[in-house]
């Protein structure tokens, strides 16, 4: 059984995936249209100003200085390593095959967390993990029409696995000393000046000759993939079991892939509701799998 602050978690969990299950979609729908760093960082300073008002309305206090180190760790992953790698990978791929790579997200989440936080999962928890990983890459490859050749997309896919595993992690555990909005919001307010810079340079290099359906495409990248999507996801982190709640991701590849089915035309067939299945099956199974508790 799962206990009640467990289950909480896995609930808050499950809305942030579905938030960012439409973030490889939009991503490709707006590379059409801007260059790809100004979406990577472009996103990211729209978010940061609306952290910062955020944070000035309820007068939250600064972070202790211990904190901001921890506080850039997860800014470099979620706020600018992902983003950016996946928004220069998504110019070259679909995004059924970025669903592909980024179905690995769940075991490295997990992998990094049980580092960070000394959670035990007993063996049968990585069996699951490993045969729900193995069941999503599946799914999102037959998606995609098979898995091809290595490209180099597939090299920036795997760099904004490793970015978002810990970035989720620590911002995770931070959540829990923070409060799951206040993180997102200090770590996007922290990279700011970067994601500022890059910004400018791109739009000085090449303006964007968007349509309204791309600018809403990074208007949803912006507000919700890289702000409000992380109120839940870091909550749900926080309240854990980490290992756990980080294979709810699992879902994310065949939420992807629907969406790129329903709003790109991208290729849907039969073995959606099989591949579905499967991987829901696999994803209950993880977060059902007792942990022993950190020492």
């Amino acid at each position: 059984m799962i206990l009640p602050r467990a289950g909480t978690g896995i609930w808050w969990g499950l809305l942030g995936v579905a938030a960012f299950s439409f973030t490889v979609p939009f991503t490709r729908v707006a590379v059409a249209g801007m260059p790809p760093l100004f979406i990577g960082s472009g996103r990211a300073v729209v978010a940061a100003v609306l952290a910062a008002a955020s944070l000035a309305l309820t007068r939250q206090r600064l972070p202790q200085p211990r904190t901001w180190a921890r506080l850039a760790l997860a800014a470099g992953g979620v706020v600018a390593g992902f983003p950016l790698l996946t928004s220069y990978a998504l110019t070259a791929v679909p995004a059924g095959h970025g669903a592909v790579v980024i179905a690995l997200l769940p075991a490295a989440t997990a992998t990094v967390a049980v580092l960070r936080t000394g959670e035990r999962p007993p063996a049968l928890f990585w069996a699951v993990t490993f045969l729900g990983s193995l069941a999503a890459v599946g799914f999102a490859f037959l998606q995609s029409g098979g898995a091809g050749h290595l490209q180099w997309a597939d090299l920036l896919l795997l760099g904004a696995v490793a970015c978002a595993a810990v970035g989720y992690a620590e911002g995770g555990l931070l959540a829990r000393e923070l409060g799951s909005w206040q993180t997102i919001a200090w770590a996007l307010v922290l990279a700011s000046p970067a994601m500022l810079v890059l910004a400018v340079l791109s739009l000085l290099d090449q303006p964007p000759s968007a349509s309204p359906v791309q600018w809403a495409a990074f208007g949803y990248l912006a507000v919700v993939s890289m702000f409000l999507g992380f109120f839940a996801w870091y909550r749900g982190l926080a309240l854990g079991p980490m290992a756990h709640v980080s294979q709810i991701q699992l879902l994310q590849p065949v939420m992807s892939i629907a969406w790129a089915a329903l709003l790109l035309g991208e290729a849907l067939t039969w073995t959606t509701v099989i591949g579905a299945l499967a991987v829901i099956v696999f994803a209950a199974a993880a977060v059902r799998v007792r942990l022993t508790p950190a020492p």
